[in-house]
């Protein structure tokens, strides 16, 4: 008799699934009629609403794009493009997919023009920038980066997107600062910041000991364990951006992307970066 209870309880629950489907479908079509209203205040009320159901919308969405009315069928579409943004970590940092925690140790290697190094994270260094290069890498973040200012004997830096796109929605996603709990020795890794609270996805590692960093509030959350010969190949000889050096500048690197840093052919890039077991 004990067997039968789930098998006597699956109706029910198939019932109730089923139900909470079709409450979702009715509110669907519901705020897709207010998406028809003259009333501004309804229509953004409505569209907000159906941003927030996401997924389940689609359906009902889609359709609706293919309506013959012109402004109603724009609204529906430019309504399914933010849904689909939003879908996408790498143009949503706010998304639930950017949030998991790292494991409390974890190592990545990049595979770049110049060969391939690996990258040994431990939290407890820094557990917030550990997150954050986490989920960075989970989702390809800095695939097909260059090493855009590589400084001999100072840092190799990393960490601006090539598609525009991506890296303005990631130029103020700011994570809070770690405490510095080791030190910039050579070949660790570290946030780069402009100040306070202002990490978002630029990292550098030492080439030397850098240790004044450490008074500067630079946290290493990792450290280079195989492959530094690699790291010390990077192309140098552009040096810092101007007015200083011959190196892009960061500013049009995040408004213009890769198409700017074609005029730096020498440049060494990301070719994949991966999580290993």
């Amino acid at each position: 008799m004990i067997r039968l209870i789930p098998l006597l309880a699956l109706p029910l629950a198939l019932a109730g699934l089923l139900e909470a489907q079709e409450d979702v479908a009715r509110t669907v079509r519901e705020l897709l009629r207010k998406l028809r209203s003259d009333q501004i205040e309804e229509r953004d009320a409505a569209q907000t609403k159906l941003k927030e159901i996401g997924e389940p919308a689609l359906p009902d969405l889609i359709k609706a794009a293919q309506d013959e009315d012109v402004d109603y069928s724009s609204r529906v579409r430019a309504l399914l493009k933010g849904i689909a943004r939003d879908a996408d970590p790498l143009l949503n940092p706010a998304a639930p997919a950017m949030a998991k925690p790292a494991p409390e140790e974890y190592k990545v290697r990049l595979t770049t023009s110049q060969g391939a190094f690996t990258i040994k994270v431990t939290r407890s260094w820094a557990p917030l920038g550990a997150d954050r290069f986490y989920n960075l890498v989970r989702h390809g973040f800095y695939n097909d980066c260059r090493f855009f200012r590589v400084i001999a004997g100072f840092v190799s830096q990393f960490g601006l997107h090539g598609d525009p796109k991506i890296a303005a929605v990631w130029k103020n996603a700011t994570i809070q600062d770690d405490p510095v709990k080791d030190s910039n020795k050579a070949g660790r890794i570290t946030f780069a910041t402009r100040g306070a609270n202002s990490r978002t996805t630029q990292v550098f590692i030492n080439l030397k000991d850098n240790t004044r960093l450490d008074t500067q509030g630079f946290a290493p959350f990792g450290e280079v364990v195989e492959g530094m010969e690699v790291v010390r190949r990077l192309y140098a000889d552009y040096g810092e951006g101007p007015p200083t050096g011959h190196g892009p500048q960061q500013g049009r690197i995040q408004s213009e992307g890769n198409p700017y840093l074609a005029e730096f052919p020498k440049l060494d890039v990301i070719r994949t970066s991966e999580l290993l077991d």
